[in-house]
């Protein structure tokens, strides 16, 4: 006759937890540089473009995101520096920094979103070249670039919130690093009697150089 023991498998089930962990970090880190990244990239780009009615005919305008708004960039840069420091903190500190990190991604995203279709930078660079003040940008066309910097802030969300999900099972900096540059300090060598350049260095140095 056979008995079936019902033994749990704990090795298997204890490292389940550090899979997920290690799994969660590497998709959190690559996700996060990646909407950075892209974010930050997107914000450069041409946003929008136009023409503006001036003596000669139409002038040519164009507006990049950074021109358009400085809030997705400023974000990004936000979540970068919260990506970098949910490995420097820990217990309530990674939850406030992942907290951030989630935050700035949102803002990112719903920022290039809600100005996806703005024209204010465009119709200031009219007002400007033709030299009236009421006048706006005529012909506006927008491009796809507000939507890749969404996607960017996106991204960062995502980093976000893996980290509040799994942070906990993150590893965090060495306690080498946290103690700064406080390292024990090596006990000075007696000095050789038979040296006398050495004996005076230990007297300047005010020690007893024969070591007691």
């Amino acid at each position: 006759m056979e008995y079936v023991t019902a033994v749990p498998h704990l090795p298997s089930q204890a490292a389940a937890p550090a899979r997920s962990g290690r799994r969660s970090l590497a998709v959190a880190l690559l996700s996060g540089a990646l909407g950075v990244a892209v974010a930050l990239l997107a914000t450069r780009q041409r946003w929008a473009e136009g023409t503006a009615t001036v003596a000669g005919g139409a002038f040519p305008l164009t507006a990049k995101g950074s021109d358009v708004t400085g809030v997705p960039a400023a974000l990004a840069i936000v979540g970068l520096a919260a990506l970098v420091a949910v490995f420097a903190v820990r217990r309530a500190g990674r939850l406030l920094v992942s907290a951030l990190l989630a935050l700035s991604g949102a803002g990112t995203a719903a920022a290039a979103l809600a100005t996806a279709s703005d024209s204010s930078a465009l119709d200031e660079k009219a007002a400007r070249v033709s030299g009236d003040s009421s006048a706006t940008v005529a012909a506006l066309t927008h491009t796809g670039w507000p939507y890749v910097a969404a996607a960017g802030g996106l991204l960062i969300l995502l980093a976000g919130l893996l980290a509040l999900r799994y942070g906990g099972r993150w590893p965090a900096m060495s306690g080498r690093y946290e103690r700064g540059t406080d390292r024990p300090r090596r006990t000075a060598r007696p000095a050789d009697p038979e040296r006398p350049e050495e004996i005076w260095k230990a007297l300047d140095r005010g020690e007893d150089p024969t070591g007691a």
